[in-house]
């Protein structure tokens, strides 16, 4: 253990000397501030780094990662990260990527009781598959059901970003951002696009859609 700790370490120094090698002024440059154009919102599998999967570098990418990149909407973390990419830094795009071959999606697949938090976590994920059950059923193979239900499970969590009150509004005040689904394929490194991208909410359900100016009416009317 502990020379696994060290290791890390040492990891970390051959890192910098790396960067100072390529760009002498690389962390000067980082430590004025960031102005990332994208929220990453991903798994937490150690398999999958937004910014090496992506080619890109420090400083270009927000990221938020939790087991099968879900958007809970009661989940504080992430509407606080969501929060801040969005009016502070004004990101232009927002990524849900999921993976082939998560664990979170096969574990919420089965029936097995794994015991404490998690079994609630997991529950969100069964809520997709019932969603879509009838699709998912049919499919006999188990390796391709999990597969589509990695994909159909991005495009909930897509959905569900879209339904909060964060990204309307900024909709309706600045026209981004652009949300977007993707599923990443740890067997051969390639991201699929799935062709899912939503600039606003004519796309919703018109009972997720907040209208702003209906808004105002009624906490005015609840002044009087």
């Amino acid at each position: 253990m502990e020379k696994l700790y060290k290791k890390l370490l040492s990891g970390n120094k051959k890192w910098v000397a790396k960067k100072m090698e390529e760009d002498p002024t690389f962390f000067k440059k980082l430590a004025k501030g960031q102005q990332p154009p994208v929220l990453w919102i991903g798994c937490s599998d150690s398999r999958v780094p937004a910014n090496e999967i992506t080619g890109t570098m420090s400083g270009e990418i927000f990221v938020h990662r939790n087991i099968a990149n879900m958007v809970i909407h009661t989940d504080t973390n992430l509407l606080s990260v969501l929060d801040f990419a969005v009016n502070i830094l004004h990101v232009k795009h927002v990524i849900v990527c999921g993976h082939y071959h998560c664990g979170g999606i096969a574990a919420a697949m089965s029936k097995n009781n794994f015991g404490g938090i998690i079994d609630n976590w997991l529950r969100s994920i069964k809520d997709v598959y019932r969603l879509h059950q009838e699709e998912l059923d049919a499919i006999e193979d188990l390796d391709l059901r999990d597969r589509r239900l990695t994909e159909l499970n991005v495009v909930e969590q897509v959905y569900n970003l879209c339904k909060t009150s964060i990204i309307q509004s900024a909709w309706e005040e600045h026209g981004r951002p652009h949300v977007h689904g993707w599923a990443y394929d740890v067997s051969n490194g390639i991201i699929k696009d799935l062709n899912l991208t939503v600039r606003d909410n004519s796309e919703m359900s018109h009972i997720y859609k907040i209208e702003k100016a209906a808004t105002k009416k009624v906490v005015a009317k609840k002044k009087k």
